[in-house]
């Protein structure tokens, strides 16, 4: 039996409002480390790595640096998996769609929204590492971790229902076609056929890439090489790397810099780890307001000769500034041995973080061709997931030679967070480069 259409704005926006819980309770736990590593300590995990020593005043204390050691390289570990399995899942997707890669292209639903709501998931997949300070507190009230394990392997049934009920058996296309729908009970009698939509959504790319004109034939497709060779992906790629790097120690060493500033006291310690996990929750909220930057001109009109394409792009370089800006202002914060400080840098970390994952996937949905995404964007993962394999050379680094003190691997990090501000100068000059193309060309066709 087909939809009426009637039940479409319904069924978009419990597609939205399901997804948003998926990302905001399950994606990205892992970055909720910190307060995880708190209760693998006090369960007593590589405690025998932990030595006595003696001080030069002659006191005892208790050194666990091989223990945080371990600690990182879990961490490494798990936030590099966590990436690079995004590499296999691209392509699967732009081989078989939704049905086993949902995320990202719900936006497509949304029209003017769009950026909008890919940056909203990824602020939710940000807020996702709060899930572990609920274990922490969970813990501390007498909920064992396999209990809290088993119950969230539990809820994953909420997912395969999702895909089946909610989400097309493959594609979304962009721009969306007029009575487009889709979902398990969508029959084909008054709705365009998915292979059909999949089909009008690369041709409408290729069309919106180039500047109406009837005489001019329309512009192909770029190949994946092209797309992956193109200036633009190998700056995009440098500018998630570096600040990704940069968050990534942070957060797997987050624990020991708090012991370390706070003299050990574990109460304190606590505290900041607890005031850190809930201002991740706020990732969720800080997020759209990078997709409000990237889609403010959206339902203005454009300037003459610009497409739409054109106009997306020239929109996304303020997003991409002020990304690399925030992230060289937490980089400063994080590198001051101040404890007080510390809960400034937190919210300069999650305004950062939400604005650098969000708007990672929405410009790689801008500046590429829509039959590329999931493969484009598993690649930038999966690459930066290797380069962030440093943080753990970084981290034995400051153990074995800088007896522990971060400063000076800080100061470097600042210095390497510079390097972003590349990719959204690239962009601007090539928008420019493009504006300045048009009004010749069109001052030589007005005196001609």
């Amino acid at each position: 039996m087909a939809c009426s259409e009637n039940c479409l704005p319904v069924r978009r926006w419990l597609t939205f409002a399901t997804g948003l819980v998926e990302c905001l309770c399950f994606a990205g736990a892992v970055f909720g480390w910190a307060s995880l590593v708190f209760v693998l300590k006090s369960e007593g995990y590589f405690s025998s790595l932990c030595v006595n020593t003696t001080g030069v005043n002659g006191t005892q204390a208790l050194d666990c640096r091989g223990q945080d050691e371990q600690f990182s390289l879990v961490f490494t570990i798990a936030s590099f998996m966590n990436n690079f399995l995004t590499l296999p899942n691209g392509f699967l997707f732009d081989r078989f769609g939704t049905t086993v890669f949902v995320l990202l292209k719900v936006g497509n639903l949304f029209g003017a929204h769009r950026s909008t709501v890919i940056t909203l998931y990824n602020g939710a997949f940000d807020s996702s590492s709060a899930l572990f300070l609920v274990i922490k507190l969970l813990h501390e009230a007498g909920v064992s971790l396999y209990a809290s394990f088993l119950f969230l392997s539990t809820c994953s049934v909420i997912h395969l229902l999702r895909t089946f009920f909610l989400l097309p058996r493959k594609f979304i296309p962009y721009p969306l076609p007029e009575h487009y729908t889709y979902g398990i009970n969508c029959g084909k009698s008054n709705t365009l056929r998915l292979e059909q939509a999949t089909e009008n959504d690369s041709t409408q790319r290729s069309i919106e890439e180039t500047p109406l004109d009837m005489n001019s034939p329309v512009k192909q497709e770029k190949s994946f090489r092209e797309c992956l060779l193109s200036r633009f992906f190998v700056w995009h790629l440098l500018w998630l790397s570096v600040m990704q790097l940069r968050h990534y120690l942070f957060i797997g060493t987050l624990n020991p810099m708090l012991q370390r500033l706070s003299a050990g006291e574990p109460s304190l310690v606590s505290k900041y780890i607890n005031a850190f996990a809930i201002t991740q929750l706020c990732g969720v909220l800080c997020a759209p307001w990078n997709g409000l930057i990237m889609d403010r001109h959206k339902g203005k009109p454009r300037a003459t000769g610009e497409s739409e394409y054109e106009a997306d792009l020239r929109a996304s370089v303020l997003s991409l500034f002020l990304t690399a800006l925030q992230c060289v202002l937490f980089s400063v914060c994080a590198t001051i041995p101040s404890l007080p400080l510390q809960y400034l840098t937190f919210i300069l970390q999650v305004l950062n973080r939400s604005f650098l994952y969000g708007g990672n996937a929405a410009f790689i949905s801008i500046a590429f061709p829509s039959c590329h995404f999931g493969k484009l964007y598993g690649l930038a993962m999966a690459l930066s997931a290797v380069f962030s394999v440093l943080q753990y050379p970084c981290f034995t680094l400051v153990k074995d030679v800088l007896d522990g003190d971060p400063f000076y691997v800080n100061i470097g990090l600042t210095l390497l967070s510079l390097v972003a501000f590349i990719h959204p100068l690239s962009v601007y000059l090539h928008c420019r480069k493009r504006a300045s193309q048009w009004s010749k060309s069109k001052a030589v066709t007005a005196s001609s």
